[in-house]
């Protein structure tokens, strides 16, 4: 494993031997698949504007896409050379990314669209580039299993999944009859956790509460059965430990910790909750990418053939991905905790681990490519939880995945690939006929379908939550 340069000094001499190799190859042609491909086909993206980048990431699994990149020399290749920097929490990272401390970084999908209609930090930020889907877990203390399995099916002696919150209602409905507060912990109000655990809770009929930006409310608690709370992912399992909170909804490795650390149970994967949903994206502000147009391009190529890394043979490289990630410059968790879940597996009560091969997916099923659809499946989850105080119309749910998804961008980077022979066009989705959405989507836990260009339609479909005229 290549060791991280951090100083200008030990970098230049290899960053002059790369350029020139670069320069060198490009001027005599390219070798590719047996045909030799002009210098103009190799270099039909200019050199990037700015080469030395800083990015930004939370210490998850899901920012594997930055550190294989980096690691497998995929960024040098296009020129770039990148520093990867751990941040404290969401709100820092995103604060970073807006006032040009950090170039880029691992996002939750909704921080861009948070940060563009304003809930939270008003800022323009864009993705063009869809780091994964699934990999989240809802996670209950070892108190709140023991009651809440008494309801829950078994077969051959173990639960049934999936495990809805069906079953934690009794338990919650008891808090509430003895005055006590049910806590919960996610990782940021706009993120992917927060609306997942909603949307378990809801199915379940436990009201997760409303915000209401527009009376200066932003604590997501208004009506709530039980209390969401932020907690920053490394610190959810000692949290619940410390009696804090009973539960959490966090991505890995932090619900196979509690296993691990014998202080809890992950019930329910994201997967299980929406089979495939969109979680990271690579985000950037508008004003870094109207500067940097071919950085961005030649960092979403280096993206992508990192995630396709990830994913080959059947995760037949996922061990050396763990491998990498145990480092403590990147999640810094035991291999054999990180290994859990990233490998195809996902560990429930302690003893009883299931195969999830899907349980990350880095590339298949399009996974990089910024569908409108998934915009708008969170901007109606904003909607539904208050965040977006007033109703909105479809086109106005269109407009703004317009503006922060672009797959334009995407598109140009995904063709260079193509014409590099770097990876074949059918593993692309078909850009002739591509819209940017998603067919309608069925695999909910609760059964409703999603159709991403009728987003009111969608809201009207629940029970719990905003919608149509609604208002706090």
């Amino acid at each position: 494993m290549k060791t991280r340069l951090t100083s200008e000094v030990s970098t230049a001499p290899r960053r002059t031997f790369i350029r020139q190799t670069v320069l060198a190859t490009m001027a005599a042609g390219l070798m590719i698949g047996g045909t030799l491909m002009s210098a103009a086909a190799v270099a039909a993206v200019d050199a990037p504007e700015k080469e030395d980048l800083k990015f930004g990431f939370i210490k998850l699994t899901d920012m594997a896409p930055l550190a294989i990149a980096y690691e497998k020399g995929y960024f040098e290749d296009e020129g770039l050379y990148v520093t990867l920097e751990a941040q404290a929490n969401w709100k820092v990272l995103l604060d970073r990314v807006i006032d040009g401390e950090l170039d880029g970084a691992h996002m939750l999908a909704g921080q861009p669209l948070g940060a563009t209609i304003g809930f939270g930090t008003k800022a323009d930020v864009i993705t063009a580039f869809s780091m994964d889907l699934n990999g989240n877990g809802i996670t209950v203390s070892n108190d709140i299993w023991k009651e809440m399995k008494k309801h829950v099916p078994h077969k051959n002696g173990k639960p049934v999944h999936p495990i809805k919150a069906d079953y934690l209602k009794p338990v919650v409905d008891k808090f509430k009859d003895e005055g006590k507060p049910f806590k919960m912990g996610m990782v940021f109000p706009v993120s992917t956790h927060n609306y997942e655990l909603r949307y378990w809770l809801a199915a379940g009929g436990i009201h997760p509460g409303y915000y209401a930006p527009h009376k200066g409310d932003t604590s997501g608690t208004l009506k709530a059965d039980a209390l969401l709370s932020v907690t920053p992912p490394p610190q959810m399992p000692s949290t619940m430990e410390a009696g804090t909170i009973h539960g959490y909804c966090v991505g890995e490795p932090w619900n196979q910790q509690a296993v691990f650390k014998g202080i809890g149970v992950p019930v329910i994967t994201d997967y299980e909750i929406w089979k495939d949903n969109p979680e990271k994206v690579f985000g950037v502000s508008k004003k870094w990418a109207e500067e940097n147009p071919n950085t961005h391009i030649r960092v979403v190529k280096a993206m992508i053939r990192a995630a396709k890394w990830l994913d080959d043979n059947n995760n037949a490289n996922r061990p050396e991905a763990v491998k990498i990630l145990s480092q403590p410059n990147y999640v810094g968790a035991d291999y054999d905790v990180i290994a859990n879940s990233m490998t195809g597996t996902f560990e429930y009560e302690k003893g009883d681990k299931r195969e999830v091969p899907d349980f990350n997916v880095f590339f298949r099923y399009n996974a990089t490519y910024p569908y409108y659809s998934d915009a708008i499946w969170y901007l109606t989850q904003m909607r539904r939880w208050g965040q977006i105080s007033e109703q909105k119309s479809d086109s106005w749910y269109m407009d703004i995945a317009k503006k922060v998804y672009r797959p334009d961008i995407y598109e140009v980077a995904a063709k260079e690939l193509i014409a590099e022979g770097k990876i074949a066009a059918s593993e692309f989705p078909d850009f002739a006929s591509e819209d940017g959405f998603r067919a309608p989507q069925t695999h909910f836990i609760d059964n409703i379908t999603y159709d991403g260009k009728k987003p009111n339609d969608y809201l009207n479909k629940f029970n719990i939550g905003l919608k149509g005229k609604e208002k706090i």
